[in-house]
């Protein structure tokens, strides 16, 4: 039986935050910023950062692909339009 592993913290991801590939929202401070991390060269994705720009105090979540892949499928079936209203 495998075990299931525990999602890290950003910081336990052992990466430079500054230096991934994040992709904004807009332009403007308030922002919502998304990088995808991967632990192996070539592996899909298996971690989902998730911060808002200009936050001062430069938070940081962590999704993991199936947090990611649930949330989008709640995007896609409207489940947040009213949050958007």
């Amino acid at each position: 039986m495998t075990e299931a592993r525990a999602k890290p913290t950003v910081a336990g991801l052992g990466i430079d935050v500054g230096a991934q590939a994040w992709q904004r929202s807009g332009d403007d401070d308030g922002a919502v910023e998304i990088a995808f991390v991967t632990e192996r060269a070539g592996a899909r994705p298996e971690w989902v950062l998730m911060r808002v720009a200009g936050d001062l105090e430069g938070r940081v979540l962590v999704y993991d692909r199936n947090e990611w892949e649930c949330f989008l499928d709640g995007v896609r079936r409207g489940e947040f339009d009213d949050a958007a209203g």
